[in-house]
């Protein structure tokens, strides 16, 4: 199934931001629109993560970071996203970081990822850098 499909424009956005997929980051996967700030990029790749785009993940990745191939794992179901802090990375910013914690279930086991990831901005998109993964 293509990933940008899996969920219809009036379904709850994955990335948490209250508005509906076709209003927040259905667009940006589906390449209609580039991610305004880090966070909106941010919050787009962890819906990706959540719908198994493997091919929007690899294409917001900067050039200087980007594996060569990515395999996602389908047991991971990723359940929220809660943003805890964002520095600089606005529209008007070149760089910046998003602090988030994402929570998934694998099996019958429960986890978190938190992270603070590293943003770049370049020919006006936005490209996830590299993330320091923290307790």
């Amino acid at each position: 199934m293509d990933p940008t499909t899996a969920l219809p424009d009036d379904a709850r956005c994955p990335c948490g931001s209250g508005e509906t997929f076709g209003g927040c980051c259905g667009p940006l996967l589906a390449g209609r629109s580039a991610a305004p700030t880090a966070q909106a990029l941010m919050r787009s790749r962890y819906t990706a993560f959540a719908l198994g785009d493997a091919g929007y993940l690899r294409s917001t990745w900067h050039a200087s970071t980007r594996p060569v191939s990515l395999d996602l794992d389908d047991d991971v179901v990723w359940r929220r996203l809660d943003v805890l802090d964002v520095r600089a990375g606005g529209p008007f910013d070149d760089a910046g970081t998003v602090e988030f914690v994402a929570r998934y279930r694998s099996g019958d086991a429960r986890g978190a990822l938190r992270e603070t990831s590293r943003f770049v901005r370049e020919g006006g998109r936005w490209f996830y850098v590299d993330g320091d993964v923290g307790p």
